[in-house]
């Protein structure tokens, strides 16, 4: 895997260059401010909308809520997942970062001394998107659109080459995808045993609507003890 750190005509470090280069001309407190997103920013901003889609989706409530809330439980776990089977690829191809083998890069982070491909907070952040886009395609794009911004801001950072990021793109997505269907038919009726659960219940929905069904019995219910007082009193 050696040819893949090697310069010349190799469009992968070209395309580094590239990217790299805007964070040379730009001011020092831009590359400050992609500095904390390509490290921090987007993982929290990815975090926050896995629990607004959860919030959403609880509220609405209805016959899909457990088979929804499984695929957002499932999201997280995805990229879990994915980043324990970046390891041994890592391992394998052994690529060291581009700033080892390529000189004359703006490098926003530093202490970065592992291995390059694939890159984890690619692999983290699609394998979230593609997680979010099976429980609710708008809240799925978003994060797939956050994802492509956080392997931008990689390459951009000088810590990863442009095809890190797209191996990292390509696990996560495998991941979340081919586990999906094994994920759903264990995490469907657990989320569903939680919806029936009266301390839990509120994981899956809110108290007002899993009480609505509930509270649709009681004015008959009402109505019954009503009628029979008047008989006790005849």
């Amino acid at each position: 895997m050696a040819v893949l750190a090697e310069s010349g005509s190799n469009p992968d470090v070209d395309l580094l260059y590239d990217i790299n280069g805007l964070a040379k001309e730009a001011p020092r407190w831009f590359d400050r401010i992609m500095e904390f997103v390509g490290e921090y920013g987007l993982l929290v901003a990815m975090v926050l909308l896995v629990l607004w889609c959860w919030w959403s989706v609880r509220r609405r409530g209805g016959e899909d809520a457990a088979s929804s809330v499984a695929a957002l439980v499932w999201a997280p776990l995805a990229a879990g997942i994915a980043v324990l089977v970046n390891v041994p690829i890592r391992g394998f191809v052994e690529r060291p970062r581009p700033f080892v083998d390529h000189q004359g890069l703006d490098v926003l982070v530093s202490g970065k001394t592992d291995f390059s491909f694939v890159s984890d907070h690619a692999t983290i952040t699609m394998a979230l998107g593609v997680g979010l886009f099976v429980a609710n395609r708008r809240f799925g794009i978003a994060g797939i659109g956050l994802a492509l911004l956080e392997g931008f801001c990689r390459v951009y950072m000088g810590v990863h080459y442009p095809t890190d990021v797209v191996g990292g793109f390509a696990l996560g997505t495998a991941v979340a995808l081919l586990l999906s269907p094994l994920a759903s038919a264990l995490l469907t009726p657990l989320m569903r045993a939680v919806e029936r659960s009266p301390r839990a219940g509120w994981i899956v929905r809110t108290r007002s609507v899993s009480g609505a069904r509930e509270g649709a019995s009681l004015p008959a219910a009402r109505t019954s003890m009503e009628s029979e007082e008047r008989d006790l009193a005849a």
